[in-house]
């Protein structure tokens, strides 16, 4: 990674400075978890939920309408790492135990900094534990991927990977999951790379590792509050490959760095098998072209895939034929829309963490606008 600019892994120092700062704002906030149930704008936007103390990133709704967010632990303030919504309620899930991390203890089997959870077609809900605090280096070892049986609420398997595959400096960031194959797909944010995970074998892969198309553009200027996204000293924020999603049919994983506009796209049968050499899957990459900066990216059933336009407040479709709109704009509610989910009757669920708002980027001072929302829009 170029040292000249700054990445995803932020120095943990100058973020805990921040929480002087930022403790002293929230005294002024609301510091109840409230829900805010169907109420529906001129935009199509539906409140799902509000949180108006802890900031959240992912969000998953199941076949049969159940609804999960994760909090990471980025922040001093920070309680729980995965919850349910119950009746406009965070409910710890699976368990309080794995919710009870604190600094200083074992984080094997437990949440230590959660950073993304998916629903998939089989019943189960995948957590991928960075384990990175503050967006640091892998606490103890501690980085993982869960899977939870969702009927029985439990603990199926717990997956943890070597350090040539995801080691103290990698953060691994978003999911996707083919059960039809038996393989995951993350990406690593921080060092820029795609995780590979036979998830009946568990057998892992890191590629890509620090070619262009899972590297931040160092010439494109992610803007955010009308100036280029920089940390406390100055330097532009380079956030390489975070977004990825899996085409309807499995057969094309399309993934993208944060910080700049290009989409990519290869195809998953030369993931799967491990003994394709790298430079054969970094030659095989296709670069679909310039769209919009976004954080997470789904696909629906029909092949559209949703975005959300981290500079322009909105969520976007491309559609299969690689034709992009708008389908709404909202300056007020969708600061920094994160990670999407889609329900089988048809919304598009919408978590917005106001990264951008965070005192990292804004000279320690803290400009969130709580609560932090999850929305629903019908597509």
């Amino acid at each position: 990674m170029r040292k000249q600019t700054i990445t995803i892994m932020i120095a943990a120092g100058l973020f805990f400075a921040a929480c002087a700062n930022n403790s002293k704002q929230e005294k002024a906030t609301n510091n109840d978890t409230t829900a805010e149930v169907s109420r529906v704008d001129s935009s199509g936007l539906e409140v799902v939920f509000a949180d108006s103390t802890y900031q959240l990133t992912g969000v998953a709704v199941t076949a049969d309408g159940r609804v999960f967010a994760n909090y990471p632990y980025w922040l001093d303030k920070h309680s729980y790492s995965v919850v349910e919504v119950k009746n406009g309620k965070p409910v710890p899930y699976p368990d309080e135990t794995w919710n009870s991390f604190k600094k200083g203890e074992d984080g094997q089997n437990k949440f230590v900094c959660v950073q993304a959870v998916v629903a998939d077609d089989k019943g189960f809900l995948w957590i991928v534990d960075a384990a990175g605090i503050g967006l640091g280096k892998v606490y103890g070892k501690s980085n993982k991927l869960v899977k939870i049986k969702l009927a029985a609420n439990k603990i199926e398997r717990i997956y943890r990977f070597p350090e040539s595959v995801a080691g103290e400096d990698s953060y691994i960031n978003d999911i996707r999951i083919d059960n039809t194959t038996g393989y995951a797909y993350m990406t690593s944010s921080s060092n820029g790379g795609i995780v590979v995970v036979n998830i009946n074998t568990g057998d892992s892969r890191m590629v890509l590792h620090g070619t262009p198309s899972v590297l931040s553009d160092t010439a494109y200027h992610f803007t955010q509050n009308g100036k280029e996204l920089a940390g406390a000293d100055g330097h532009a924020v380079k956030v390489n490959s975070d977004g990825i999603a899996l085409s309807p049919d499995k057969a094309w994983l399309y993934y993208k760095p944060l910080t700049d506009d290009k989409l990519y796209r290869i195809s998953t049968r030369l993931l799967q098998d491990f003994k394709t050499a790298e430079k054969v899957i970094a030659d095989s990459v296709q670069d679909l072209g310039h769209f919009i900066t976004t954080d997470g990216m789904e696909f629906d059933k029909a092949g559209n895939l949703y975005l959300g336009d981290l500079e322009h407040y909105s969520i976007v479709k491309i559609t299969p034929d690689l034709k992009m709109q708008t389908l709404v704009t909202d300056t007020n509610r969708l600061v920094w829309p994160d990670s999407y989910s889609i329900s089988d009757d048809g919304y598009l669920y919408i978590s917005t963490s106001q990264i951008q708002q965070m005192p990292w980027f804004n000279n320690n001072q803290n400009l969130t606008k709580y609560p932090y929302y999850i929305y629903r829009l019908k597509i």
